[in-house]
Formats: C-alpha cells, structure tokens, sequence
C-alpha cells in the first residue's frame, strides 16, 4: 500500500488550559502534524512560551498556526455568536476593513509569541471563510507577507461526506478554495474530522473512517483537552479525542491505514 501522507490538526490551541495542556503532550509524542492558536486567552502568553519552545525543537516536523477566532470570548476579546457573524456576513455588514483589525492583531500577537510568522491560518468555526473575512484574510497576507505568505486551510472535502462537512464549505468554503488555488496558496487537498461531537459512534471508528478515506495531503481537524472545562458546549469529546490519540490505538490504526503524519506546508 502507497504511503499516505496526512496533516493532522489540533484546534483551539489557547482557549484554555486544558486544551493547551492535551495538545502540548500530544505533539511532544509526536501524535500531532500541526497546531492552530488562538492568542486572546488569559494563559496565552504561559502556553505560547511551551509551544514556541516545542517549536525551536522540531521545528520542520510541527507546522504551527493561527487560529484567527471572531466569535470565541476570550480575555477582553468580545465575540458573537457564529450564527449572527454569518448573517452579518452575507448582507455585506463585514467588509474587509472591518475585520483587518482584528486580524492584524492576531497576527501580531502570534508574531510576538513565535518570532515568526505562522505556518498556515485558518478560522475558529471557520470565520476565516466568510464574504468580507476572507477578503481582508487574503488582502493581510498578501501585504504582510508576499511570496512567503502562510498556508490557508480549505474546507472542501474531495469528495461528499455528509450534511454537516457539506453545509461547512457552502458557507464560503468553495468560494475561498476557488481564490486559493488561482492565487497559487499553500492549502490541503481534502478536508475532514466534522462531526456532532456525540458519541453516537465512538471516537475511533470515526478516526478510523476519516484515515481511511482522506486524500493525499489531506487534512484532519482535531479537538483534544485533558480535562471537562466548564461552559464547554464539546468538553466531553475533546477529552475522548484526547484520550484516544494518546493511546496506541491511535498509533495502530495509522499504520493500518498507510498514513504518515506531515506538516502543514509539506502538504502543500
């Protein structure tokens, strides 16, 4: 069987500690091809520090991105709900101008954390696809970073694989992969990991399912935490995902399909 390469992505690095905490282990045993910041967290400036230690470490073999977060409360950031931001989106009330602050501040602080740049970015509940978000995402890199411009995430999967991945990349989701392969950026082939966050089927059969099936290059969104923080609308199955890609299980059912973990931009 041909190797497959896949990136596997853990989310929501810095929304709180007990997600920084999972997602720091997972990468230092390797489990883990990338990461995705936010930086707007009260303990930000304590996780970013390990991460960007980890990073001077293995650098090459752990891509490390921005999590550009619209819609996530978080320190004095004050966000809205993901529904109302859609809607906001699609009447034209978010112009490009509109969400270039808040962009270029994200990017500052993930710059200031790192000392540079970000391999890729993508959006929290994917706001970085959005009519007038995904205007002023393009126009930033372009000015901020020319021909060594991040990787951007695509959530386009290659091929159907249900309702809610479908719904995801209508919401933008093809418009924005359209733009990033005539502008010649860095993105995945494929696109998968969406789900309820239920557990009506276990964790991994899911993972099994989304390795078996993914493209070449394709890229896997994960969300781990090593704890049940309170508020969490998904606490309890960040804390199986967690479980379940620290186990050799995990270990076992990557080998079984032919999958090997890259980074971000090797996939590009």
């Amino acid at each position: 069987m041909p190797e497959k390469r896949v990136v596997l992505c853990a989310d929501d690095f810095g929304l709180s500690a007990a997600t920084s905490r999972a997602i720091l282990g997972l990468a230092r045993r390797q489990r883990l091809s990338a990461i995705s910041c936010m930086t707007q967290g009260a303990e930000w400036p304590v996780f970013a520090a390990q991460l960007a230690a980890l990073d001077r470490e293995h650098r090459g073999d752990l891509s490390i991105g921005l999590h550009f977060n619209l819609t996530e409360t978080l320190g004095e950031f004050r966000g809205r709900g993901l529904m109302t931001l859609i809607g906001q989106s699609y009447i034209g009330a978010w112009a490009s101008s509109a969400a270039m602050p808040a962009l270029q501040r994200q990017f500052q602080e993930f710059e200031h954390a790192f000392q540079r740049a970000p391999d890729f970015v993508d959006g929290h509940q994917h706001v970085h696809q959005l009519p007038g978000i995904r205007d002023a995402l393009l126009d930033l890199l372009e000015r901020r970073y020319g021909a060594s411009r991040p990787a951007v995430r695509s959530t386009v999967p290659a091929r159907w694989r249900g309702v809610k991945p479908a719904v995801i990349a209508a919401l933008g989701g093809r418009t924005l992969h359209r733009r990033l392969l005539a502008g010649r950026y860095a993105t995945n082939t494929d696109f998968d990991g969406v789900y309820g966050f239920d557990a009506a089927l276990p964790y991994r059969s899911r993972m099994q399912a989304w390795l078996t099936r993914i493209e070449d290059s394709g890229l896997i969104m994960c969300h781990p935490a090593d704890a049940i923080e309170v508020g969490d609308p998904i606490a309890t199955a960040r804390v199986v995902e967690s479980k379940y890609l620290g186990s050799d299980n995990f270990t076992a059912d990557l080998e079984a399909a032919g999958a090997r973990l890259i980074g971000f931009k090797a996939a590009a």
